[in-house]
């Protein structure tokens, strides 16, 4: 049954336009052959099947208030478009035609509510733009960009959080427009090796998630490593302006097709997310340092590794240039304030001079044992 307004409902030679209360009941079936104009109410009480349909037209829904419905079907040849947001509270098929939403914010995106689900995502029948998913503990967004799909998989503690997503297939050095910054894949942590400077997914939300991250031939995964057990997924912080380790907890496939899942993390506090490699065993690149213990402006006050604490394990040793031990830890915790703890130190509290010193860092977890060495130069 299919109750409405029908004063408030007129069809035009182009679109549909509701301007009152439409409602679907629980056996209701419509198809809509034609755009959809919603400046009404079509909210989470409709059930029943809504048909979006379309031959060989550019379809669309636009208005001013969101389009909700039970279960739909998108079965439009030449891709529908949103400009208001569309609603799925049950099963979405995707039969036919990509969902374009808005890049440039989340307020128009295909929202999947209540857990719902979906099927037929591929190449042609995705999001090309904003997906957003609530009253989810796990999900997967079928996002894409340009005639590619490349899903975006969370796993949350808290499903009262609504989260959005999005897919760019570009180099994020040079992101498309909507994006008021590049992602330069240098600026990073020092354990990053390889950045993608094929792809990367936005996400936001406010709520710890732990994300997984999939790629195919086209994300060229053999440019960032021999080893898949190096694959991680990093973020562009936008605190520190630079991309951070996200860690990566488990991976799944080869070269060519696979996915990998970081540790938790708040999405808002990061602009984009990639795939990354860290560096591989017997990778003995050096990383060095300059650090300013003890001289009254409290910052850079001690010797930090970014993203050491992706590491289970750690043993460091630092020495000074005649290769005598002035410090050693195991488990370091980016603790040291430049002080000599050697065997030949008299007073623990006494400072290292100014000048330079090195060290060797091992690293281990459950997949990757690997070393770095350098050198630190202490100035006050």
């Amino acid at each position: 049954m299919l109750a409405m307004c029908m004063s408030l409902f007129a069809y035009a030679q182009t679109a549909v336009n509701n301007f009152g209360n439409f409602k679907m009941h629980e056996d209701a079936s419509v198809g809509f052959h034609t755009d959809i104009i919603n400046n009404g109410s079509l909210d989470n009480d409709n059930q029943g099947f809504a048909g979006i349909y379309s031959t060989n037209e550019l379809r669309s829904i636009s208005g001013n208030n969101r389009a909700v419905f039970y279960n739909v079907e998108i079965d439009a040849i030449n891709d529908l478009e949103l400009y208001t947001s569309l609603g799925v509270t049950n099963e979405l098929n995707f039969e036919n035609g990509t969902v374009y939403t808005p890049r440039d914010g989340v307020n128009v995106s295909l929202n999947f509510l209540n857990d719902n689900v979906y099927f037929g995502a591929n190449n042609t029948n995705h999001v090309d733009g904003y997906a957003s998913v609530s009253q989810s503990y796990q999900y997967t967004f079928p996002v894409g960009d340009n005639n590619y799909l490349r899903p975006l998989e969370i796993l949350c503690d808290d499903n009262t959080i609504t989260y959005h997503a999005s897919y760019n297939f570009y180099d994020p050095n040079t992101p498309p427009s909507n994006f008021s910054q590049a992602f330069t894949t240098t600026d990073k942590q020092i354990f990053i090796n390889k950045i993608s400077s094929v792809e990367f997914w936005t996400l936001i939300g406010t709520g710890e998630v732990q994300a997984t991250l999939t790629w195919n031939p086209n994300s060229k995964i053999d440019e960032l490593t021999s080893d898949l057990e190096t694959l991680r997924v990093v973020g562009w912080s936008i605190s520190d302006n630079k991309w951070v380790d996200l860690g990566g907890v488990a991976y799944d496939g080869d070269m060519f097709n696979g996915k990998v899942t970081s540790d938790l993390f708040i999405p808002n506090a990061y602009e984009v997310i990639t795939l990354a490699s860290g560096f591989g065993d017997g990778d003995l690149s050096n990383v060095n340092i300059i650090f300013t213990p003890n001289n009254g402006d409290d910052k850079n006050d001690t010797l930090v590794f970014e993203g050491l604490e992706k590491y289970q394990n750690n043993n460091l040793v630092i020495y000074n240039r005649w290769g005598s031990v002035v410090y050693t830890a195991t488990d370091y915790t980016n603790n040291w304030r430049g002080n000599s703890e050697g065997k030949m130190t008299i007073n623990e509290d006494d400072d290292l001079p100014v000048g330079t010193y090195f060290y060797t860092l091992e690293l281990r977890n459950d997949n990757v044992e690997l070393s770095r060495k350098g050198w630190i130069y202490i100035h006050r």
